[in-house]
């Protein structure tokens, strides 16, 4: 009743011959199995690359962008310091004496000292110095970026400085100079063209 029947089944002739069409020859060949279709149509979606090749390129491409910094040559740099704007933010930061450079040496000082008095009450004046110091230096940073900001203006006869650019410049100037990056290519007191 259920199941498989013992007897054979009548087989007809419809069902075993079949006349190949002109347009389907036939195949000739049994039908692979699913997972050797799969495996032939399977493509990588990217270039393969090894993490350590791709390390490996980064790599040489940090060390060309360093020596373009060292150097001070432009089609290397990283995007943020490339462009004229950048060159004459650098250049004019670089140009000047700025209290923000010798703020690490001076904070340093103002430790040793606030150390040295801490068993007297005058520990409180180096702290106080080191806040007067940080004061000026940020009003230092701010004259700059006005007489920069109306030299960009004027040089490069722009309605509106670009994005960042003053940032680039104050964190340029609070740099101690022999550190920065890109480095320094005028000396102190030179114009920047």
């Amino acid at each position: 009743m259920f199941g498989r029947s013992n007897d054979p089944q009548p087989v007809t002739p419809a069902l075993t011959e079949s006349t190949p069409s002109p347009t389907d020859p036939g195949k000739g060949r049994p039908t692979p199995k699913r997972k050797v279709s799969e495996a032939a149509n399977k493509r990588p979606l990217v270039a393969p690359t090894t993490k350590k090749a791709s390390r490996e390129q980064a790599k040489a491409q940090r060390d060309i962008e360093y020596r373009a910094m060292q150097t001070g040559d432009e089609r290397n740099m990283p995007a943020k310091d490339r462009g004229p704007v950048r060159r004459f933010i650098r250049d004019s930061v670089d140009a000047r004496w700025n209290l923000g450079e010798f703020f690490l040496p001076m904070a340093a000082v103002f430790l040793v000292i606030q150390f040295a008095l801490a068993k007297t009450g005058f520990a409180v004046f180096a702290i106080l110095a080191l806040y007067v110091y940080i004061i000026a230096a940020v009003i230092d940073v701010w004259l700059m970026w006005r007489g920069l900001k109306k030299r960009l203006v004027a040089k490069f006869g722009i309605d509106q400085i670009p994005r960042g650019a003053a940032m680039y410049a104050v964190l340029r100037a609070f740099q101690i100079r022999p550190s920065r990056m890109p480095k320094a290519q005028v000396k102190h007191g030179q114009r920047p063209v």
